[in-house]
């Protein structure tokens, strides 16, 4: 038997999916370990081997595929827990990184700090300015050599960080992205002079101008580089001499996988690809349910992450801002907010107003009902005390549920405002969905889409719960939760169904009327680059997928749009048409009549994305089976402003053209599906619960049992 295994590490949970020749699944999780998450990655690949009969070597030993999301530099770089870094760069330009841009005090701050200009900051400084060295070279911007390498300075640089103790050297020259001689020539001198130092050259990551965003994407890549490489090798390695033979595969923000040893060298690609896998997966599902317009939520017990596929396609992003520092890095566009089942409920004195998050009770200690010490309410604790979860089947009841606790604590952030645990609750829940609603509004209105033609897939183990109420508040109409209790561990499927996929880019600044020469010409030569990385990765032609994006702008203007360009040879009518497509994309995003046409419009980045397609089993479709209540039990329904006997459903003995009326709850081992009032749920041939999420009904009718 031949498995594939797909592990992702989220905030609260590590969730590993397995998928056999035969196209059944097996899933299973495990707590994240923060200090050491290599132990959380083989937790939860053991569990998945023990519910599977097998020991951990034996199901490793059969493991075809072993693919990875991790979060690993994302959260060395949030926490500001990385390496000892030096930089090297540009003699006069070494500033560069501590200036920032103009808005570098501002930069990624949410909306209550932005309000307050006294509370801008800039970031604390991933290199300090002691460890930063200038060095006297200079190419220009057509890529000549207008001063040679001052090599006696590039070494006397590199032996003062050494001795200054650094970890990692980040090494970025202006137009070094053009001409990378002078780069390549000091990482040598760095080698020579010290093996084992990690390096990170800017042209290496980022091929585009933007002294600035290449600058941090150099420095952030040799911040984390230690950590995460370190972390990468440790897993490829345990696995390894368990018993498993292929390479480790690692999740990119780009939406693919790549190799762990090039993902060791480049871990600034990893940033931000956790939530990438339940985007990729979504696509993948979408695709078979025929979905061209999907919004992605994925809902864990630390964040609610949302991405967008439009007209079959993850829309993409070129810019990232963490921590207010802002670099380039291709990647698929997900927002993020800190709101998930672990945000806390907590309570602004100053306005007397109920919260939730941005901050989360995380795995340790956790929401109050899991009893593991945690004191301040949470998402979870809500749900609980509502009567949505039920406490000895939670997590397929290998987690009980205090709800005792949790009332308690939810009654406590109640009081000083005059209102009962249920209200508070209720009120809590509200808050949070609006927050969703709100990220998933800003991130279609303001593409120039309307969120009424998406369809909702929801996933992470908390999603479900609320899907309904933040569609109703989006005004969409139908809530997909894909593959049932596959939900809840969606971003490690997304993982394990994703191709190994890498980013070519060539800059250079071509204006229309554009010469088919000239775009043939740099699109050959990205493609062959492409080609060439893939059949090295052990790719047939044939398993080999190309696709172009033309970075576009009007003359003067600083933001560009991508667009897609034709494969094949382009002829001058295929240039032509290119800007017409540009004008069409640009007029969908910020408004008809919003094109300048007369400004002139200028291609500034070439992009080939080079897919290398993984073989992994079909989906398994279920079987038609009865649809009736394993139960019922007390859950309060806003629609009817109290408690109402509300059927269970036992989501494991749904089938194929099941049938379900709200209000119901459908109880899966790792996730609970919230039906309703005035909602109504089908399922499909994969097992997804399809909710068509009607219209919020019975309020005020004073149905049920008003709780104290």
């Amino acid at each position: 038997m031949g498995y594939y295994c797909g592990v992702d590490i989220g905030g609260t949970f590590t969730d590993c999916v397995v998928m056999d020749d035969a196209g059944n699944i097996t899933l299973a999780k495990a707590s994240s370990t923060p200090g050491d998450f290599a132990k959380g990655f083989i937790d939860a690949v053991s569990e998945a081997a023990q519910r599977l009969g097998l020991p951990l070597a034996d199901f490793l030993s059969q493991t075809q595929l072993l693919l990875h999301g991790t979060t690993v530099g994302t959260n060395v770089l949030v926490q500001m827990r990385g390496a000892r870094a030096g930089l090297i760069t540009t003699r006069g330009h070494r500033d560069a990184l501590i200036m920032m841009r103009s808005y570098g005090r501002s930069a990624g701050l949410p909306i209550e700090r932005l309000l307050h200009v006294s509370r801008h900051r800039k970031p604390e400084p991933i290199i300090p300015p002691r460890r930063i060295k200038e060095v006297s070279e200079r190419i220009d911007w057509e890529g000549e050599v207008f001063l040679p390498l001052n090599e006696q300075e590039a070494k006397s640089a590199i032996e003062e960080l050494i001795a200054d103790g650094v970890e990692a050297i980040a090494i970025s020259f202006l137009w070094g992205f053009v001409n990378p001689a002078h780069e390549l020539r000091v990482k040598e001198l760095v080698k020579e002079l010290s093996p084992d130092l990690f390096v990170s050259c800017a042209h290496e990551l980022i091929a585009k101008p933007g002294e600035y965003e290449r600058t941090a994407a150099a420095a952030i890549n040799a911040f984390i580089g230690p950590a995460t490489a370190g972390y990468v090798q440790e897993v490829a390695s345990t696995t390894k001499s368990s018993g498993y033979a292929s390479p480790l595969l690692i999740m990119q923000a780009a939406g693919g996988v790549v190799p762990a040893e090039n993902a060791a060298g480049r871990p600034l690609f990893t940033i931000g690809s956790g939530p990438v896998g339940g985007v990729t997966g979504a696509a993948y599902l979408a695709s078979l349910s025929g979905h061209s317009h999907v919004i992605a939520t994925d809902m864990g017990g630390t964040s609610f992450d949302v991405g967008i596929i439009a007209e079959g396609q993850p829309l993409t992003a070129s810019e990232t801002v963490i921590n207010q520092y802002t670099f380039f890095m291709p990647r698929l566009d997900i927002e993020s907010i800190g709101s998930g089942g672990g945000s806390i409920v907590w309570l602004d004195e100053q306005h007397r107003t109920l919260r939730v998050g941005p901050h989360s009770a995380g795995a340790e200690p956790g929401p109050v009902c899991y009893g593991r010490g945690g004191v301040e309410p949470t998402v979870t604790d809500c749900d609980l005390v509502l009567g949505r979860y039920n406490p000895d089947r939670f997590l397929g009841g290998e987690l009980r549920l205090h709800a005792d606790a949790a009332r308690e604590a939810v009654q406590r952030i109640a009081e000083p405002l005059g209102m009962d645990a249920i209200s508070a609750a209720d009120g809590a829940l509200r808050i949070v969905e609006s927050q969703m609603a709100d990220l998933m509004r800003q991130m279609t209105v303001e593409r120039g889409l309307d969120p009424r033609d998406f369809v909702i897939y929801t996933f992470g183990g908390a999603g479900a719960a609320h899907a309904v109420g933040f569609a109703r508040e989006l005004g969409c109409d139908r809530v997909v939760v894909p593959l049932g209790d596959l939900a809840s561990t969606w971003s490690a499927l997304g993982v394990m169904t994703s191709d190994v996929v890498h980013v070519h880019e060539h800059a250079e600044l071509v204006p229309a009327p554009f010469p088919a020469e000239k775009l043939n010409e740099i699109y050959s030569a990205l493609e062959a680059e492409a080609l060439e990385q893939l059949r090295a990765d052990g790719f047939a032609q044939s398993d080999v997928e190309l696709s172009r994006i033309a970075e576009m702008k009007f003359s003067l203007q600083i933001h560009q749009v991508e667009v897609p360009v034709p494969q094949g040879t382009l002829t001058e009518e295929d240039c032509v048409a290119q800007v017409r497509r540009f004008i069409e994309r640009y007029e969908q995003t910020y408004g008809e009549g919003s094109a300048f046409v007369g400004a002139g419009t200028q291609i500034g980045l070439f992009r080939v994305l080079a897919r290398g397609r993984l073989h992994t089993p079909a989906l398994p479709q279920v079987p038609e089976r009865e649809t009736n209540p394993a139960g019922r039990r007390e859950v309060y329904w806003r629609e009817h402003s109290g408690f109402v006997q509300t059927p269970i459903y036992d989501g494991a003995q749904l089938g194929a053209a099941a049938s379900i009326s709200g209000p119901a709850i459908v109880e899966l081992p790792d996730t609970t599906v919230v039906i309703p009032p005035g909602a109504t749920a089908n399922v499909d041939r994969f097992g997804s619960i399809i909710i068509d999420v009607g219209a919020e009904s019975g309020h005020g009718s004073g149905a049920g049992t008003q709780a104290a």
